[in-house]
């Protein structure tokens, strides 16, 4: 069985440089390269997808990470420079422009001395958390500014503490956690890491449920599923292993043809929890279907790397003739345009 999307339009040479990572929210995309700036598109006024704002100098050695709300308000983000800032954007209700809200402080403990990498904003935009080099996750509270959990995965992991400054004879210790979400729920934080492993945090119980196997290689991207029933994780091994968050069970594997598939860099639930988007090294683009653990549609729009990969938010409104309103998604990467699909039989 196969899906049909069709390429619905691209901005040629977005970004000055290669293209890291897209953040979706109702009405907008914002992307992140190697250059200072982050983009702002429009995603509900036209199909061309029109340059909305520009955030200029907002990381001097450009940004790797985004992060937004899924099926959230869509008035906060985060931004992780090269670096080591992370800073949070608030949109104005009354223009509609974004605009700094507080940069997280610095760590100046030698027990914290793990730069931020990936970052993931719960669905309330409340809480924001951060994965380090040093194999942690923090929990942050945006509206207190305030660190409110520290999961550990180094000697100690196990479990989690509050008090903002680690704990135990392992802090620091992990392997450097490459990827993290937040259920949408709020019940699950996710991490990824480079050695491969997967953990599962109770954020009411501030403590890891499951350390999951299956991938022996680093691990570039998670997800949680809309129900959180699952959770896909991928990244060196080319394959997407897929969870089931009931009991902790590795329950399938999603496997590319070929004999040597590639890194896999970015992946994306739907807001159904049917399809997983996917984007890789060797510039394609997958939707798979997870419940038949199959690839129903594949884009080589480029060779080059392609560094994210999201689903937009279904708009209310019809951006192009005969186009009705079907799923549309949105990869980007190392040719530094942003490539717009839609479903080919949305209605």
């Amino acid at each position: 069985m196969s899906k049909q999307y069709l390429t619905l339009h691209t901005v040629d040479q977005a970004h000055p440089t290669e293209i890291f990572s897209l953040a979706p929210t109702s009405t907008s995309l914002i992307s992140a390269s190697g250059s200072s700036h982050l983009l702002i598109h429009s995603t509900t006024t036209s199909s061309s997808f029109p340059l909305s704002q520009t955030l200029s100098n907002a990381h001097r050695l450009g940004c790797h990470h985004l992060a937004t709300s899924r099926s959230g308000p869509g008035n906060t983000f985060a931004s992780v420079g090269f670096g080591g800032e992370t800073k949070i954007w608030r949109r104005s209700p009354d223009t509609d422009k974004w605009s700094h809200y507080w940069t997280l402080p610095t760590p100046t403990s030698k027990t914290e001395k793990g730069d931020v990498w990936a970052v993931s904003l719960s669905q309330d935009e409340g809480y924001l958390a951060c994965t380090t080099s040093d194999g942690r996750i923090h929990v942050w509270d945006l509206e207190g500014r305030a660190k409110v959990q520290t999961y550990e995965t180094g000697a100690s992991a196990g479990g989690g503490n509050n008090s903002g400054n680690g704990g135990g004879n392992g802090v620091g210790t992990g392997s450097f956690a490459m990827a993290v979400d937040l259920s949408r729920d709020g019940k699950f934080t996710a991490s990824g890491h480079e050695n491969g492993g997967v953990y599962v945090f109770n954020n009411d119980a501030g403590r890891m449920v499951f350390s999951l196997s299956g991938l022996a290689k680093p691990i570039r991207t998670l997800s949680f599923s809309p129900g959180c029933r699952r959770l896909a994780a991928a990244g060196n091994a080319g394959i997407i292993a897929i969870y089931d968050m009931q009991h902790g069970e590795h329950v399938a594997n999603l496997v590319p043809t070929g004999s040597r598939p590639a890194w896999i860099t970015s992946i994306d639930w739907n807001d159904t929890g049917e399809y997983l988007l996917s984007g890789s090294l060797d510039g394609k683009v997958r939707v798979w279907d997870v419940a038949k653990g199959v690839c129903v549609a594949t884009h080589s729009e480029t060779e080059s790397a392609i560094w994210s990969v999201k689903w937009l938010p279904k708009s209310e409104k019809t951006l192009a003739p005969g186009m009705g309103k079907g799923e549309m998604f949105v990869a980007a990467g190392a040719n530094r345009s942003l490539t717009f699909y839609r479903e080919a039989t949305g209605s």
